[in-house]
């Protein structure tokens, strides 16, 4: 059988429109908005790093509303949860 040499592959010296050669990084790396501001995104990491991660942006966040939401969220959805199973309140009280 005989080898069919296929044509290579064209390149070109392409550069985007708007950028500037002066500009920071790459125009063709695609990142987050706020990927700097975050540490809970990044490469592939095990589950307690990344969980670890997230109650260190949790912990060190400075919106103190944000947290305040949060834990007002996290509230409403254990009573609803308590209420679903037929949780009984009489046991705390005497």
């Amino acid at each position: 059988m005989a080898r069919i040499k296929l044509p290579k592959n064209k390149k070109f010296s392409y550069t985007p429109r708007y950028y500037d050669d002066k500009g920071e990084g790459s125009p063709f790396e695609i990142k987050h908005k706020f990927d700097e501001f975050r540490n809970t995104v990044g490469g592939s990491k095990d589950l307690k790093s990344k969980f670890n991660a997230a109650i260190n942006d949790y912990k060190y966040n400075q919106d103190e509303a944000a947290n305040k939401r949060v834990f007002i969220i996290i509230t409403v959805l254990v009573i609803i949860f308590l209420f679903i199973i037929g949780f009984d309140l009489s046991i705390f009280f005497s």
